[in-house]
């Protein structure tokens, strides 16, 4: 798993490298402002062959050091520089201080307001942002905003496109939470130092930052601590997916809980996904009169009526049911609520290649979670074998203070990220919180948090569509059926859903997933 930092958790880094001798600041920067010059140079060969003019915007820390290095060397390559500094260079720190003053061998520099009452002159060929980087921790200024907005009306003007390049992060963004701290350049390609940050990924990271490349600038690869680490949820290992020989029994049952007469359609979708995702065998339990409808739809799938809460509670003495969804088309009626209230306090059982009895492995999404918003009783009866799956709406309505928090205008950085939210849901839940969306965020009691960011993708658009939800509750319940754990079942349940969008492409409808999924696996190489 690929770690995020936190701005934080990066100056650590460097500053560590720095007190043990292990490197100097200097060359820190150094690397930086090469490692910007041939990404930019790779990412438009062109630029190589034909230097232009370029517009270097430096701010006043360290960003801004790394802003004057690639000045410097895009002028040896014969670049027309020129240089646009925030701040007065004399309360710049000592590198950055050091590198202002080589620059200035070579050219000179504008102060923010000389460059914003000439903006009007020739449009450069390439712009740098070097203002803030990772180092943001207030909302910007009017006046940096002014210029920022004369940047892009500059853009906006010219006949031609004027690539833009972030220095680490688009300035004006946050680092941990990719929420704008005011104006923020749409830039084209966004150079990271060491390691990618957690705002080039969550929020408006994905739509300011554009392409990202990652430059090594010899630093240790220390990895922060369990409860710190946010990783990135990547491409599953092909053997935990694959099958073993073995019964049916061995691969897991999965109960899907359906609603009532002209309700079944979500719960259907989910239930073929679970079977796709491998869980051994599926059934949906319904109420009696929907069972002709159901049956009508389904064939490997079984069916099983399910009345009430009762009856339920007895199928679930069965310690072969492995997992549970509840929730896709179910209603919300007293029937509904004693069917999650027995799915909740259902006995223990051992999962497929487990030792120990463990809690019922639930999936909860759409109604089941409305009702949990609903009865605080159930809410105290979610435990750790759950994974909750709710959308934005879905999450404001269970923890409407976390989804305050994390709607409200960011004033200063660090900003309440989506993080921050669903670690705190899950910590108050005491069990795994899947936050869907663009940048779909997992966490479970313990803080361990995974990021997968469809926006990176062109799978994200084609995702919006009435179904799709389902078909990923769908998902992750056969993979607690096969005895996935529940955070694990949860990522690998994100990328799925969204390696199958990307292998159907344009046109999806929530039906085309779980068809994808024989043809996922086989491009993970089972």
């Amino acid at each position: 798993m690929t770690t995020l930092l936190s701005a934080a958790q990066m100056r650590a880094i460097e500053t560590e490298a720095i007190a043990t001798g292990a490197v100097s600041g200097l060359t820190l920067m150094q690397r930086a402002g090469q490692g910007v010059v041939d990404a930019v140079l790779a990412r438009w060969p062109d630029l190589a062959t034909a230097p232009g003019q370029v517009l270097v915007l430096c701010g006043p820390g360290n960003n801004g050091g790394d802003g004057f290095v690639i000045a410097r060397l895009l002028h040896d390559l014969g670049w027309r520089v020129e240089v646009c500094l925030l701040g007065d260079p004399a309360r710049m720190p000592p590198d950055a201080r050091r590198m202002y003053d080589r620059w200035s061998e070579a050219g000179p520099t504008r102060r923010f307001g000389e460059w914003a009452e000439g903006a009007s002159g020739e449009a450069p060929a390439l712009i740098v942002d070097a203002l803030f980087g990772t180092g943001l921790a207030r909302r910007l200024s009017d006046d940096v905003m002014t210029v920022l907005s004369g940047v892009a009306n500059m853009r906006g003007r010219s006949e031609r496109a004027i690539p833009v390049v972030a220095v680490d992060m688009p300035s004006g963004l946050c680092a941990d939470s990719g929420r704008s701290l005011g104006a923020t350049l749409r830039c084209d390609l966004t150079v990271i130092f060491h390691r990618a940050k957690r705002g080039h990924y969550l929020a408006e990271g994905p739509s300011f930052c554009g392409e990202v490349g990652i430059v090594d600038i010899g630093l240790a690869q220390e990895e922060p601590t369990s409860e710190q680490a946010v990783g990135l949820v990547e491409p599953p290992d092909s053997s935990l997916l694959g099958k073993s020989n073995g019964h049916k029994f061995d691969h897991g049952h999965a109960w899907l809980l359906s609603g009532g007469v002209g309700r079944g359609g979500a719960v259907r979708l989910a239930a073929r996904a679970a079977l796709r995702a491998g869980a051994g065998l599926v059934t949906v339990g319904c109420p009696l009169a929907a069972l002709a409808e159901d049956a009508a739809r389904l064939d490997a799938i079984m069916l099983h009526p399910v009345p009430d809460g009762a009856s339920w509670a007895d199928i679930l003495d069965d310690r072969r049911v492995v997992s549970v969804c509840v929730g896709p088309g179910l209603g919300t009626t007293s029937r509904e609520s004693d069917l999650v209230r027995a799915t909740l306090t259902a006995p223990a059982r051992t999962r497929p290649g487990g030792s120990e009895p463990e809690p019922l492995a639930v999936c909860l999404d759409a109604d089941a979670l409305t009702l949990i918003a609903q009865d605080p009783a159930l809410m105290k009866l979610l435990h750790a074998g759950c994974v909750l799956t709710p959308h934005g709406g879905e999450f404001a309505r269970l923890f409407p203070d976390l989804a305050d928090k994390l709607s409200g205008p960011a004033t200063t950085g660090p900003a309440y990220s989506k993080v921050d939210a669903v670690r705190d849901a899950a910590k108050r839940a005491g069990c795994t919180i899947l936050l869907k969306g663009p940048d779909t965020v997992i966490a479970d009691q313990t803080g361990a948090c995974a990021i997968h960011s469809a926006q990176y993708h062109d799978a994200a658009p084609w995702l919006a569509t009435a179904g799709s939800g389902d078909v990923l509750a769908g998902i992750v319940t056969g993979l607690l059926a096969r005895g996935f754990s529940t955070i694990e079942a949860a990522k690998v349940g994100a990328w799925l859903h969204a390696a199958c969008a990307r292998r159907f492409g344009p046109g999806l409808i929530a039906e085309d997933l779980a068809e994808q999924l024989p043809k996922v696996f086989r491009d993970l190489g089972l």
